[in-house]
């Protein structure tokens, strides 16, 4: 066992109801430990909403003591902070020991849902995991992750979301000083992929493992055989099948890029997670590409659902040993589950672009979708703001979708999607009415966002307050918020790349 770093002081400040359930009865998989001092911790951003969702005194947290809480250089009364242990595959190569190299799992709260949630930290100091990096975070990336995510949350996908950012005072060393940042995380929890690569070769905690998580996200499975065509580990593994086919299906309807896919990034709760090099299109391109660290285009836009097969592979993997003791029924039954990925995915997928395109409620002619995303792909058109235009053009506004797809290429389309829109019966302005609310006005635009954030990191808050309240109300159309709608400058997506932040 690491020894705690005397570091970190107490604090008499209390988190009310917070618990540690995965460090009590998972010991294995974690590491106690503490957040680095910090001696001049600010608060940038707090978000009251979620705290009350939380049944947190929001004041407090704003307080002196709350706002060391925040920063990781003090710990809450009763807490046990740890870091995790996990593996994972990144860019397809497996690495046999990652964890919480930044971060520290501060306890569990239940909100008022009933749901029990993490509450983490990020940018909190180095760990045992660190492998030689400094453990920090800075100012620009943690308000990114808190931005996108809150952004993510607004859309109805699922999602980590962010409690605070805290500026720590300290410059931290990213090519330059940049000044140093902690994000207070909360997810449903910090299961990953990777967490079952590291068990697996740990023995004995598999099954607790296995266990807890199902427990925890999938308790209708909780009293299924260990073994057998009924095992609660096959069902398990269905079920985290399922909630992460609907989850990239949800990204690629929505033009999210995640950046980084590894399997440390993909949770056993089928929330998004990690928001380091991620971006939204502007142009729909399948090979759209921002981060700077994927040179090989693994991670591209239109490879996103099947990167995440290839992730819930490897989690099949490790489960094995819990559903036969006879590895060829075991495989046979993980991959009876793997194979239906495929349909999963394109079931939710269709399902989406047909409420996208007015015409859900029956069967989806794919020909109409798929000459769409030609045409979309041919003329580089804005991915948001096309599906908002062809609901003005049902509203009699042709204007906006000239902008976009000259008239002479997308016309005999129009003809096509007309025809279905009117056979349902419905008004054109019912149907526009019901577009909008799934397809987004506003999402966090590359550009606008990095103008944010590079002013945010100069001490200027503002843009990225007006940015935020713009893309947390992602479906509602407001005039003066008309320069939030825009596309990057040609000149500005040519170079664009997004960055971990580590």
């Amino acid at each position: 066992m690491v020894a705690i770093p005397d570091s970190a002081v107490g604090t008499n400040t209390t988190l009310p109801g917070l618990e540690s359930t995965f460090a009590d009865e998972l010991g294995a998989l974690t590491v106690p430990w503490r957040g680095a001092d910090v001696a001049d911790p600010r608060l940038l951003v707090f978000n009251d909403q979620l705290a009350a969702s939380m049944r947190l005194d929001a004041a407090a947290l704003r307080s002196g003591d709350g706002v060391a809480v925040l920063s990781g250089s003090a710990t809450p009364a009763g807490a046990k902070p740890v870091a995790m242990a996990y593996a994972g595959h990144q860019f397809g190569g497996y690495v046999p020991l990652l964890g919480d190299g930044r971060a520290l799992l501060l306890g569990e709260l239940v909100n008022d849902d009933g749901r029990r949630v993490d509450l983490h930290l990020k940018g909190s100091g180095r760990t045992p995991f660190s492998r030689g990096g400094d453990g920090f975070a800075v100012v620009g990336p943690m308000l990114r992750e808190y931005l996108v995510s809150e952004a993510m949350h607004a859309l109805g996908i699922p999602t980590t979301r962010a409690l605070s950012v805290v500026a720590t005072g300290r410059q931290v060393l990213r090519g330059g000083a940049e000044p140093g940042a902690v994000l207070a995380r909360v997810g449903s929890s910090h299961l990953r992929v990777g967490t079952f690569e590291y068990a697996v070769r740990q023995g004995a905690v598999l099954a607790p493992l296995a266990d807890y998580a199902i427990a925890r996200h999938y308790p209708e499975l909780i009293d299924r055989p260990a073994t057998g065509e009924s095992s609660r580990y096959v069902a398990f593994f269905e079920a985290v099948v399922e909630a992460q086919a609907s989850l990239v299906a949800q990204w690629m309807l929505t033009g999210f890029v995640h950046g980084v896919m590894n399997t440390d990034n993909t949770t056993i709760s089928g929330e998004t997670i990690d928001y380091g090099p991620c971006a939204f299109l502007d142009a729909f391109d399948p090979a759209a590409v921002f981060s700077s660290i994927d040179h090989g285009g693994r991670y591209a836009f239109g490879n996103q659902p099947a990167v995440l097969k290839w992730n819930l592979a490897r989690l099949a993997e490790t489960l094995l040993t819990l559903i036969d003791s006879t590895p060829d029924d075991a495989i046979a039954a993980v991959s009876a589950v793997l194979d239906t990925f495929d349909a999963r995915y394109d079931a939710h997928w269709t399902a989406g672009m047909a409420a996208k395109l007015g015409v859900a409620g029956g069967p989806v002619d794919r020909t109409l979708v798929d000459d769409l995303l030609t045409l979309m792909t041919e003329r580089g058109a804005d991915w948001t703001g096309s599906f908002r235009a062809l609901a003005d053009e049902l509203r009699g506004n042709p204007v906006p979708l000239d902008g976009l797809v000259p008239r002479e290429h997308i016309g005999p389309w129009l003809q096509r999607w007309r025809g279905v829109v009117e056979r349902q019966g419905r008004a054109a302005v019912q149907v526009a009415d019901a577009m909008d609310c799934v397809n987004p006005v506003y999402i966090p635009r590359n550009h606008q966002l990095d103008a944010a954030l590079r002013a945010a990191t100069d001490g200027e808050l503002a843009p990225f307050e007006k940015l935020l309240e713009v893309v947390t109300h992602p479906f509602d159309r407001r005039d003066e918020w008309s320069d939030y709608t825009t596309p990057a400058p040609r000149v500005f997506s040519e170079t664009f790349q997004t960055f971990c932040g580590t």
